[in-house]
């Protein structure tokens, strides 16, 4: 199923997407208490997946797709959580490029762990909306990435059991900040360029997340699916997620054994090769961003334009 989030005159509410339109799942709920949005979905478990398996053929008072506006499936995810380097080609593109490194060691054995991070809720958008350029950056840049969004608590789950947690998959876009222009004549300190690239994840919609959840059962081989990204219809990165270093099943054991995942977390599982950092090619206003993962249809943004004043803290 693929499952959404959308507004329609005024009102949210969450969905089934179909060939032949939306069946708005309140509405056509048999029961008592139904769902409100996909994240309650998620949160009510299997019981309720089945119950949405049996609306997938109603028929009565289906809505439009071009009637309503596609919100991110999850708009405000208990925990975002992103991979930095889980491409063996993006991070020797990224280590060649940036002051600090985040490669693989040459040493025999397993040569590191995943690498996470959280972000806050408000980087997340929805497919078709505009990317705010945010006030402490002069170079943007993309990463598509197959984005994992969990079913049910997980706590120190082994690999094998990991994907019985996931609920479905999703593409989100990365947007990053490459520059900060609270930089300019900064004393420099252990770790200032660390956290510069960690604070260039945070921006408001730098997650553009969508267009819809698609349940994991209709993802037989979630490490064999072809990924796209283009800006302005020029291909800028081409991948399969067979390519990850980390596989879904371990990166969700992985977390699981820092934290508990709940349901409606996401994870973005890192980005591919291609990025704008190693080319020079940074966005520039009113690019228009495709994200495309096979089965899991075509994410879409404009950068939005710049603004009229940069951020620089006060001098001391």
């Amino acid at each position: 199923m693929k499952l959404v989030t959308y507004s329609r005159n005024e009102s949210i509410s969450c969905g089934i997407l179909t060939d032949d339109g939306i069946i708005d799942v309140p509405s056509a709920w048999k029961g008592n208490n139904p769902p409100q949005s996909v994240k309650e979905i998620l949160k009510q478990g299997s019981s309720c997946l089945k119950k949405l398996v049996e609306l997938a053929d109603f028929r009565g008072g289906l809505i439009t797709a071009d009637s309503v506006k596609l919100l991110a499936p999850i708009p405000r995810p208990g925990k975002a959580i992103a991979l930095a380097g889980n491409y063996s080609e993006h991070i020797q593109e990224a280590s060649f490029k940036r002051g600090f490194k985040l490669g693989l060691s040459d040493s025999p054995g397993r040569a590191t762990v995943p690498r996470p991070f959280i972000m806050p809720p408000t980087v997340v958008i929805g497919t078709g909306e505009e990317i705010p350029w945010p006030v402490y950056s002069q170079q943007i840049d993309y990463e598509i990435e197959l984005a994992v969004v969990i079913g049910k608590k997980a706590k120190y789950i082994s690999s094998d059991d990991a994907l019985g947690c996931v609920a479905g998959y999703t593409i989100v876009n990365d947007i990053s900040a490459r520059s900060v222009t609270f930089k300019k004549d900064r004393v420099e300190r252990p770790w200032d360029e660390f956290y510069d690239w960690l604070n260039g994840k945070w921006a408001d919609g730098f997650l553009p997340m969508g267009p819809f959840l698609l349940t994991a059962d209709e993802v037989p081989d979630v490490q064999s699916l072809d990924m796209m990204l283009k800006v302005n219809g020029r291909v800028r990165q081409e991948a399969n997620t067979s390519q990850m270093i980390f596989p879904v099943a371990e990166v969700v054991s992985f977390l699981s054994h820092i934290m508990t995942l709940q349901a409606g977390d996401v994870i973005a599982t890192g980005t591919p090769a291609g990025v704008a950092v190693a080319t020079g090619e940074f966005l520039e206003p009113g690019d228009t961003i495709e994200c495309t993962i096979e089965k899991l249809g075509t994410l879409t943004n404009v950068l939005g334009p710049k603004p009229g004043k940069f951020y620089e803290p006060l001098a001391q």
